[in-house]
């Protein structure tokens, strides 16, 4: 007998069982994948659709996946308390979308301008719409940039832009001086 005929019939017969196994297995492996790759992008359509129940955002809002809390986070029709409850969540994204989402109120802007994460306070004092509650809080911020962007928003009030016009960096103060003056010429 020679070796390789023999060893190639001895693996053919145990193998060919082996490997119809693996097939099975690999195949059922990537059906369970595709299945929970699909019910994460149901659940994350579901919680940016605007016409989702709140009921049904505030359930979606405690998912194991931050994409999902994101999408609840921007979603619009999100109730304020949930967005509030996002406004903590582990997750800086999770957050950052808190803080874009036009119907968040003003006690949880102010809470996210007392983050921990700097890109998230950036965005508040950046946002368009955030209150001046909120910007008067990140103007004592310790992060310059930050302070620099209470500057520029136009929501800062004039009493806050003052205030910044005697802050230790030069460019924040100039910014402020600036943004006062503009004012004046309304």
């Amino acid at each position: 007998m020679n070796g390789s005929g023999g060893s190639a019939g001895r693996l053919g017969v145990g193998s060919s069982r082996r490997l119809a196994w693996l097939a099975v297995y690999a195949t059922a492996v990537l059906v369970w994948t595709a299945a929970c790759a699909d019910d994460l992008d149901t659940r994350v359509r579901s919680a940016a659709h605007p016409r989702t129940p709140a009921a049904s955002l505030a359930k979606l809002a405690a998912d194991s996946a931050w994409s999902v809390r994101r999408a609840v986070a921007a979603n619009r029709r999100t109730p304020p308390e949930v967005l509030a409850r996002l406004a903590r969540d582990t997750d800086p994204r999770v957050r950052i979308a808190v803080a874009t989402n036009l119907s968040t109120t003003e006690p949880t802007f102010v809470i996210l301008a007392g983050d921990a994460d700097t890109a998230v306070r950036s965005v508040v004092a950046r946002f368009e719409y955030v209150p001046r509650s909120a910007l008067d809080r990140l103007a004592d911020d310790s992060d310059g940039d930050i302070r620099l962007e209470v500057a520029r928003n136009p929501n800062t009030s004039t009493q806050t832009l003052r205030r910044l016009r005697r802050d230790e960096l030069a460019s924040v103060r100039q910014l402020a001086e600036a943004a006062l003056a503009q004012r004046s010429l309304r």
